[in-house]
């Protein structure tokens, strides 16, 4: 049962990565994941997409260059017609971050790592 057209993860850790795609591919909830190491690079693909189909963005705070904050500064910038379904997805407890992640009206929530199957399904 594929729930979404497509996942983007954005983490800097490619070994998160790799666990991610994996366990997502493993639960069958979508045709396609991209993975990206770096937050501008994501930018770019979500330009190349249509802009009615919504994706669902795992999106890490804590990366060199840009970081997830700026990530979602230009996203809500560059993409107000778009309707993707974004998650912090980081291994930060600290209380400031999850709040500062809920103040963006975009962040639909805040997943600590790793990401589990039962974490996943509570996204979905």
């Amino acid at each position: 049962m594929q729930l979404y057209k497509s996942i983007i993860l954005v983490d800097d850790d490619p070994i998160n990565n790799l666990i991610n795609k994996r366990l997502i591919t493993k639960l069958s909830i979508t045709e396609k994941v991209d993975e990206f190491l770096e937050a501008e690079k994501a930018l770019q693909k979500l330009r190349t997409l249509d802009p009615k189909v919504p994706a669902l963005i795992l999106l890490d705070i804590n990366m060199p260059v840009m970081n997830g904050w700026d990530f979602l500064n230009v996203y809500l910038k560059e993409f107000p017609e778009r309707k993707d379904e974004i998650f912090v997805l980081s291994s930060s407890i600290d209380l400031q971050d999850r709040q500062k992640a809920m103040q963006y009206s975009v962040v639909k929530g805040f997943v600590e790592k790793p990401l589990t199957p039962e974490k996943m399904k509570g996204i979905v």
